[in-house]
């Protein structure tokens, strides 16, 4: 190794020990909410600077078997968000983030902060396979410490499992139950980096549903209206079913099937209108929908229950006035609008592919994501009096949740004057048809009466 890289990695230890030694953990404060198919894990952190020099970021993590399974990180301080990067300590396997804090903090100084978590895959069902009159049965394994690089001087935490029904737990003393809650600590001076295993064992019968694929489509058009249709593809994971299916038993006990899902609620914009909702073989009339003040709020209820391992495939649509959604200041045009909406509660995306189609003629295109996605590339869409055909753009992200909810903005030059393209072909079609009508109704076709009686004459010759 080359004398240069040692001195590099020397300066980064030293960094990060100096970074380490210069912030201390007064106070932590963790909530995990593990009631749904996702652990939601909220820190109200106190910080206190214990160094000489000024600080304007600072690191936390979770484990390395947490990694994987983090989709969504947020820090704040009150209601302020804070910038949030993702990055790496030398000689640690576990996921760290760097929070920049808004203003530095100054030496002798502390400060609260909020950071959220949301895990996706954490719960594990156990056993795997349950008959449709058994409970299901999850597996939660996460840690006890506030994974930090910085010393913890005191530490509570709290686990939310929306149920009493408890088999097992980590015993980690000091520890007790109350109702459906989990109370552990305090604890006292956690070093860094410190971990022990949160392994909980527990019932859950909420929804495990993943939505394996969604993709959104979003055609937007200048004459007042932006449709929007969501193909989605849903898995239940929870625990399999084991054995035959018996819709007898299923309707007539009501704990029959308790983990199953029946139905699901998806939120639709409050100007949501001639809705469809259909899957391969045809519409699905088994859904109902209600206006609400602030949304428009629909029942879906596929054609059968799903259970452990079973998938459902579905379409659904919807149209918006654009005036909501697209701005403008001469040719230039801003669409705002959500990247993903809401599907259902507590939902979790294994895949999701946006595409939004614009009118045709438009350039200069800019795309502003709420968060990094995947820029696929660009394609034309064609549909009737297209010439050249319909910029597409399109994004791709994996790993999602309901925090992901938020707006893109999309940025475009389109001429005013292309508005009238559609209407001239129309227009130029129609003129073409009737001077073609015209020609054809003044063109003689008959026989002239020459030629008739020049063939009448050869038929008596012939006789």
């Amino acid at each position: 190794m080359s004398h240069t890289r040692l001195l590099f990695l020397s300066f980064v230890i030293v960094v990060a020990g100096s970074a380490q030694a210069d912030l201390v953990n007064k106070n932590v404060e963790t909530v995990v909410d593990i009631s749904s198919q996702l652990a939601k894990i909220s820190n109200k952190v106190t910080v206190e600077n214990v160094g000489k020099t000024t600080l304007k970021s600072l690191i936390f993590g979770v484990p390395a078997h947490l990694k994987e399974r983090t989709s969504f990180v947020t820090a704040k301080v009150g209601e302020h968000l804070l910038r949030v990067t993702e990055t790496k300590l030398s000689g640690q396997d576990g996921g760290f983030w760097k929070v920049d804090l808004r203003s530095d903090l100054a030496a002798g100084r502390t400060l609260q902060l909020n950071i959220d978590l949301v895990l996706s895959r954490a719960l594990v069902p156990h056993p795997g396979q349950i008959t449709q009159k058994e409970k299901q049965l999850v597996l939660f394994e996460g840690n006890v410490y506030f994974y930090s690089p910085y010393l913890t001087e005191k530490q509570s935490l709290t686990v939310n499992l929306g149920t009493n029904s408890v088999e097992s737990y980590a015993r980690i003393q000091p520890v007790s139950q109350s109702d459906n809650k989990l109370n552990y600590g305090p604890y006292e001076k956690v070093p860094p980096f410190q971990e022990e295993r949160l392994n909980i064992h527990y019932e859950n019968n909420s929804p495990f549903l993943t939505i394996t694929r969604l993709e959104r489509l979003i055609e937007v058009s200048h004459w007042g209206n932006i449709a929007v249709e969501e193909t989605v593809d849903i898995e239940h994971q929870g625990a399999t079913l084991k054995g035959s299916f018996s819709r007898y038993e299923y309707q007539r006990e009501s704990q029959s099937g308790i983990s199953s899902v029946k139905s699901f609620r998806t939120a639709l914009p409050a100007s949501a209108v001639d809705v469809y909702y259909r899957d391969d073989i045809g519409n699905i009339s088994t859904s109902h929908m209600r206006v609400l003040s602030d949304s428009v709020e629909l029942e879906l209820r596929p054609r059968f229950p799903l259970f452990g391992g079973w998938k459902t495939h579905y379409t659904l649509g919807y149209n918006v006035p654009s005036y909501e959604y697209l701005f403008n200041q001469g040719d230039v045009f801003v669409l705002k609008m959500r990247l993903m909406d809401h599907v259902f509660d507590d939902m979790y995306i294994e895949h999701l592919i946006t595409k939004i189609i614009l009118p045709e003629g438009c350039h200069s295109i800019e795309l502003t994501a709420p968060y990094a996605v995947e820029r696929l590339k660009d394609t034309l869409h064609h549909t009737y009096l297209d010439t050249k055909g319909r910029p597409v753009i399109s994004v791709s992200k994996r790993q999602l949740v309901e925090n992901h909810i938020d707006d893109f903005e999309l940025r475009y030059n389109f001429a005013k004057v292309l508005m009238i393209q559609e209407p001239l072909l129309v227009i130029t079609a129609f003129f073409a048809l009737f001077v073609l009508v015209i020609i054809y109704v003044r063109l003689d076709f008959s026989i002239s009466e020459e030629e008739e009686h020049s063939r009448v004459d050869r038929e008596h010759k012939d006789k």
